[in-house]
């Protein structure tokens, strides 16, 4: 497939060597390398992405904000097809082609409280520099995605629908998730209030969606599918949540499960070296929020779909959605100690 793609852009597959690459579960990923250049190309998950023409379209008007105003940021954005377009169309989907940034690499795992500054510091710098772009000429390329009013009322339904044996299950976890309905009704009067101003947010903030020179240094985020107007706490709480603990949602040893503090300041700092004189002083106060907004709002989406018979996540063994709302639900009793003296 990715042969008949790469025509498109004037790149002939003899002669080339074209490999899978990287871990991400949504799109489908290849790195290509020919005689003159090393390129990645993707196709777009639709089942994901329902209409890519959008991602293109933000992409497009991103780019030239920045071209134009910070010409110097490396904005890794999609490279023509031979037609012009940088989003093509073929019978097998829509793909992108992207250069691949020389002395560049990601990381898989984070182990070092350096890289979580790196990372929070180009994250903050991401949206400082598009601080004044019109956020409302994006696009939402996944609505509702980190609608916590609508997850927790998801989580509501499932509860009323789900099996016996399910809901019993699950029991615990119920009993806690209702009993934090505070961290609904907080994110409800920010948004309803305005007290938090909608930005250019990633909204992906996985370390791996980072690319870092060989000195460890961060050079800019990748991975701009979810890049839509939100707010502040999507990026800072997915932070909070992929960042902090040394293991991911898969653990089902929760004794394993710790927030390393550490790691929190180095988010702080390098976020906020970055967009501290661009927060407003409401953004600041409920900095510490972020991390509860998102942990709970994932615990919520796997225990939602572990009631729903796994029909979103899927599962590779009985219990697995359980356990994974089980593991952020641990996660997010441990981060709320920590906020009590982080505060």
């Amino acid at each position: 497939m990715p042969d008949q793609i790469l025509q498109l852009y004037g790149i002939q597959p003899d002669g080339s060597k074209i490999e899978l690459f990287g871990n991400g579960l949504i799109n489908h990923t290849w790195k290509v390398s020919t005689s003159d250049a090393i390129y990645i190309l993707q196709q777009i998950n639709q089942e994901v992405f329902k209409h890519p023409q959008l991602i293109d379209q933000n992409l497009k008007k991103l780019k030239e904000f920045l071209a134009l105003h910070y010409p110097d940021y490396l904005f890794v954005s999609p490279l023509p097809a031979l037609s012009g377009k940088t989003l093509v169309h073929s019978s097998k989907g829509y793909f992108r082609l992207f250069p691949f940034i020389k002395e560049s690499r990601s990381l898989s795992v984070l182990n070092k409280k350096e890289h979580a500054f790196e990372a929070a510091k180009q994250f903050g710098k991401f949206s400082r520099l598009l601080n004044n772009f019109d956020v409302q000429a994006l696009a939402v390329t996944l609505p509702d995605f980190h609608n916590l009013s609508l997850r927790y009322l998801q989580f509501l339904d499932a509860c009323k629908t789900a099996s016996t044996d399910r809901k019993e299950k699950a029991k615990e976890c119920i009993t806690f998730i209702t009993e934090q309905q505070h961290i609904v009704t907080t994110f409800e009067q920010l948004v309803s209030q305005k007290t938090i101003p909608l930005r250019v947010i990633h909204h992906d903030t996985k370390i791996s969606n980072v690319l870092f020179d060989n000195k460890d240094q961060g050079i800019c985020v990748i991975d701009l599918d979810t890049v839509m107007p939100g707010y502040f706490i999507s990026d800072v709480g997915d932070m909070m949540r992929t960042y902090l603990s040394a293991v991911t949602e898969e653990e089902t040893d929760f004794d394993q499960i710790t927030i390393r503090k550490d790691y929190f300041h180095a988010i702080y700092a390098g976020y906020m070296e970055e967009m501290g004189n661009v927060l407003n002083l409401a953004e600041k106060e409920y900095f510490s929020y972020a991390g509860k907004f998102i942990i709970y709002m994932q615990a919520i989406r796997f225990i939602t779909d572990y009631l729903q018979n796994d029909s979103y996540y899927g599962s590779n063994y009985d219990g697995h959605n359980l356990n994974r709302g089980k593991n952020q639900l641990s996660l997010l009793k441990k981060y709320m100690e920590m906020e009590k003296e982080m505060n």
